[in-house]
């Protein structure tokens, strides 16, 4: 869901690569229906209720630059996507944010689910009474 305060976080920064940063935004906001994006820190972030997705960071340079938070999650094979648990995808321009659509809705779509199990797991383990950790032992 488009939020009109990223709109006006477009309005006022005016980056240089904006056409690439809005397809990018558009790519991630389509993925999935869970997907949102507010800004905060003076960034845009994208994200679901179980966490951040990615962020743009270092917009006033040109190109789009992804930082995808807990990226190190993703077990897919997203070719593009480059570091350690933090991982990021960098774009050139809008030509390549067209042409990389694809690998970055798979890697929405997968961390959706990641979120989704996660908190499922969550409910999961509490529905599930505690083992109170005191030793049974016979009457010798």
């Amino acid at each position: 869901m488009k939020s009109p305060e990223v709109e006006r976080w477009f309005a006022r920064v005016r980056p240089p690569s904006e056409a690439a940063l809005r397809r990018v935004r558009d790519v991630i906001l389509a993925a999935d229906p869970s997907m949102r994006e507010r800004v905060q820190y003076g960034i845009t972030f994208s994200s679901t209720r179980s966490g951040d997705f990615a962020a743009f960071v270092r917009y006033r340079e040109p190109g789009v630059n992804l930082r995808l938070h807990r990226g190190g999650r993703l077990r897919g094979r997203y070719p593009h996507l480059v570091g350690g648990a933090a991982k990021r995808v960098r774009i050139a321009d809008e030509k390549e944010a067209r042409a990389r659509a694809a690998e970055i809705r798979a890697m929405v779509k997968e961390w959706c689910s990641l979120g989704d199990a996660a908190t499922a797991a969550r409910a999961t383990s509490r529905a599930r009474p505690k083992a109170s950790g005191r030793r049974v032992t016979s009457g010798r």
